[in-house]
C-alpha cells in the first residue's frame, strides 16, 4: 500500500515543481531551474555558475563568477520558454518580469488546470495499477476476497486524499496567478 501512496506523492511533487516554473508576474528564481547554460562544453544549471538574487519583486539578477559566461547565459535564457529578454550590462544579467496581462493570466490558469488534470490522471493510473496487483494476488489465492475489498477501499481512500491535495495545490497557484 505504501508503494502506491509514495508514487502518488511523487506525482504531486512533480506537479508542484511544474507550478514553480509558471511565473506569476513576480520574480521567482525557480523559473531558472530548467535552464541549462553551455559552460565549457557541458550543459550546466545557471545556479552553478553564478549568484542569483532578487533585488525587488519584479527583477532577477544573475551575477556569474566568470564574466566570460555572460553571453552563454544570455543565449540560454533567450532560447528558453521564459519569454523574457535578458539585459546584459557586462557584469550582470538582469531579468525584468513585466506585469501579467489579463489574457496571459488566463493562459497560465489553463496551464495550471492542465498540469493538475495530468497529475490526477497519473494518480488514478497508480490506483488502477494497485487494484490490478491486488486482483492478481486474489486470483493466485495469496489474499482472500475480503482482504481484496479492504485493500481496494484503502487505495481508493488514498486516491481521494491525493486528488484533494492536487486540487488544493492547484487552487493555491490559481490564487497566486490572479493576485495583482
Amino acid at each position: 500500500m505504501n508503494v502506491y501512496e509514495e508514487k502518488m506523492s511523487k506525482s504531486i511533487k512533480v506537479l508542484t515543481e511544474q507550478f514553480s516554473t509558471i511565473r506569476a508576474g513576480r520574480a521567482n528564481v525557480s523559473v531558472l531551474d530548467r535552464i541549462r547554460v553551455d559552460y565549457y562544453g557541458s550543459p550546466t544549471p545557471i545556479q552553478q555558475i553564478g549568484t542569483i538574487s532578487t533585488p525587488d519583486s519584479r527583477t532577477i539578477l544573475i551575477q556569474p563568477w566568470d564574466t566570460s559566461t555572460l553571453k552563454s547565459i544570455e543565449k540560454a535564457i533567450q532560447s528558453s520558454e521564459l519569454g523574457i529578454n535578458p539585459q546584459n550590462d557586462g557584469k550582470v544579467i538582469r531579468l525584468t518580469f513585466p506585469q501579467l496581462t489579463e489574457e496571459r493570466r488566463k493562459e497560465l490558469l489553463k496551464l495550471v488546470k492542465k498540469y493538475a488534470e495530468d497529475c490526477k490522471v497519473a494518480v488514478r493510473n497508480i490506483r488502477r495499477e494497485g487494484i490490478d496487483e491486488y486482483k492478481k494476488q486474489q486470483k493466485k489465492s495469496e489474499i482472500t476476497e475480503d482482504d481484496y475489498k479492504v485493500l481496494e477501499k484503502e487505495i481508493q481512500d488514498i486516491t481521494d486524499k491525493k486528488i484533494k491535495e492536487i486540487d488544493k495545490v492547484a487552487e493555491q497557484k490559481e490564487k497566486e496567478l490572479m493576485t495583482v
